[in-house]
């Protein structure tokens, strides 16, 4: 293997040449590029830059300049492209100049360079096909990178925000402290991963999250910590969500749950100002959960949307609830879609062919009954709201200020506290949005609109599809098990009515992306015990798995808050992505596989006995 010859200008950077002059030999690293062959003697290609962003013509020309190496001439003529090199060459002005830019690629228009040598630092092999058009699978994660100029600036960008964040970070005087991967298992409220040991019978697990060693690091003196922490969980996947994530994980003592919301707002508008330009507002709009499930049907609502949710089952006559819905004593729900793009649209054909398609089945299917539809025409009696009667049509035109053209949508729902993450016309609000929006009926929502969601319930009814934290209450913690009651009337009321304590406990959501959430901590180990004991009704032996954590509450711990953003999703909801996996550099597939490196993989049998496993017949 040849000795790597060192560059002399970087074609990396905008100014590679701006202090070169012409005829200067030069040496230069790259990827062989497109190239043309004009004549047997005389070859042009294009030298991409080592990061693929900018680019040089090469040209070789057979019968010029006496001192050239003859060889290097059929050398670059030979080699394929894709190919890396280090070409050496003078450098001269480029008489007929191209335009700036083509495609994704800077193009240095003004120069070029006159080949003298080339060395192959490799070869692209001829079996793989890489064309412009050629489409990589996740199996050659590599090629896609290599390939796709948008997913490596997305790698670029995520490495710059991080940048800045740290930055940020150190300004407020945040320490940034590592904590450990090997950790145990303990019942927090999501699914882990376990790590066998070689010591029979134990094992590590890996971290939902640091919640526990940073809760700890405020018991020991630090004030104010962060990492981008690396968290696993063994959860069903989705476009927003992989096995094994980054989050930008902060804890505060002596602090509360403004302290928290107040340096969030700043690390966020700090980062807007420094990589999008853009001015979010100084403080940024509040609203509850009940609010945010009532008005929106989503614990992480889009507020960019404007179709907003009422309640108008006080409205309508009680045999139109009947038809609606087999429920008793229902709340019924009411939705305005208004087109705005396209005024002369057929609303009725919309929806009607959107509730037809194997995405509206589902909202057709609800055990609560299917959504009733109306279209508002003034050319009908009522506006075509008869079938709600008089008094029901008249005062639902005056409190909804409906339309004509207006899609008017009622959905029946039980009438019980709200709980979990939406509501089904919350969900059917957004899919009529999107619908609408790829078929060009209203403007795609424009801009970034954050949003802090407060008073969560502290406890919500345990979930089929994740473990809480496996009392014997039929609770969860919403958050996790480590949340304080938000005020001394919550603390009253856990042990008369836990269902009815609101937590201090916030999510940041932007454009309905939930960017993170976070909690005033209990920092008392009496009442952590009684939550975890009297609340959650977990056993001895569960309760003992925490015996670090209330010992360090035990040991004059004091207040403290703090909160988790999730990076990935952070940058995603940055550049306009919708799947983390465009923003993550190794991600995994909806299956939770690497097919670059082919993990999970089977373990042999000399694995199974070093880590005493074995499968269950």
């Amino acid at each position: 293997m040849a000795q790597l010859p060192e560059e002399t200008h970087d074609l990396t950077s905008a100014t590679a040449f701006s202090s070169c002059e012409h005829g200067a030999i030069v040496l230069l690293h790259g990827y062989l590029g497109s190239s043309a062959s004009l004549s047997k003697n005389l070859y042009f290609v294009q030298l991409l830059g080592k990061d693929r962003a900018r680019s040089i013509q090469v040209v070789s020309s057979k019968t010029s300049l006496a001192e050239k190496d003859a060889s290097a001439h059929e050398s670059i003529r030979r080699l394929p492209m894709h190919t890396p090199v280090a070409v050496r060459g003078l450098l001269r002005e480029r008489k007929q100049q191209p335009d700036h830019a083509s495609g994704d690629v800077e193009i240095f228009t003004r120069v070029e360079i006159d080949l003298l040598g080339v060395q192959p630092l490799n070869e692209f092999p001829s079996d793989i096909i890489a064309t412009p058009d050629t489409v990589f699978g996740p199996e050659q994660r590599h090629l896609q990178l290599r390939s796709n100029a948008e997913l490596r600036e997305a790698l670029l960008i995520r490495s710059r925000v991080g940048m800045f964040l740290r930055d940020r970070l150190r300004d407020l005087g945040f320490a940034e402290i590592e904590t450990p991967l090997l950790f145990k298992s303990t019942p927090e409220g999501a699914r882990e991963f376990i790590v066998p040991t070689r010591r029979k019978g134990f094992a590590y697990a890996l971290p939902q999250s640091p919640q526990q060693f940073k809760q700890i690091l405020m018991a020991s003196g630090i004030s104010r910590y962060y990492q981008f922490a690396r968290c696993f969980r063994d959860e069903d996947l989705r476009a927003d969500r992989q096995p094994e994530f980054t989050q930008l994980d902060l804890e505060m003592s002596f602090t509360g749950s403004e302290g928290v919301i107040n340096a969030i707002e700043d690390l966020i508008r700090f980062i807007w100002s420094k990589c999008l330009g853009g001015n979010l507002p100084d403080v940024f709009p509040r609203m509850t959960y009940a609010e945010a499930m009532s008005q929106y049907g989503s614990d992480k609502p889009d507020t960019r949307i404007e179709m907003r949710i009422s309640r108008i089952q006080h409205l309508l006559p009680a045999d139109l609830i009947s038809k609606l819905t087999s429920l008793q004593d229902p709340i019924v729900d009411a939705l305005i879609f208004r087109p705005k793009t396209n005024p002369d649209m057929d609303v009725r054909k919309f929806v009607t062919d959107f509730l037809a398609s194997p995405e509206g089945s589902l909202f057709v299917d609800n055990p609560a009954g299917a959504p009733g539809i109306f279209v508002l025409d003034a050319t009908k009696p009522l506006q075509g709201l008869q079938a709600l009667g008089f008094e029901a049509a008249e005062r639902i035109e005056d409190e909804l200020h409906v339309q004509d053209g207006d899609l008017l949508i009622l959905q029946a729902r039980q009438n019980q506290a709200f709980s979990g993450g939406s509501t089904p016309l919350g969900n059917l609000r957004l899919a009529l949005h999107a619908a609408a929006v790829r078929e060009g009926h209203v403007d795609p929502p424009m801009g970034f609109a954050p949003l802090w969601v407060t008073d969560f319930p502290l406890f919500s009814p345990v979930s089929l599809t994740e473990p809480g934290q496996g009392g014997n209450a039929g609770l969860a913690a919403t958050h996790h098990p480590f949340t304080s009651p938000k005020t001394s009337e919550d603390i009253d009321m856990l042990m008369v009515d836990p269902t009815r304590v609101i937590g201090d406990h916030y999510d940041l959501v932007i454009n309905g992306v939930e960017l993170g959430g976070g909690s005033r901590r209990i920092h008392n180990a009496e009442m952590q015990t009684l939550v975890m004991r009297d609340i959650l009704m977990m056993s001895p032996e569960r309760i003992a798995e925490f015996s670090h954590l209330l010992e360090v509450l035990r040991a004059g711990c004091p207040p403290h808050a703090g909160i988790a953003l999730g990076f990935d999703r952070l940058i995603a909801l940055m550049i306009g992505k919708t799947s983390v996996r465009d923003v993550i550099a190794f991600p995994k597939t909806g299956k939770g596989e690497d097919a670059l490196v082919n993990s999970p993989a089977p373990l042999s049998k000399e694995a199974l006995q070093t880590y005493h496993l074995e499968y269950r017949q």
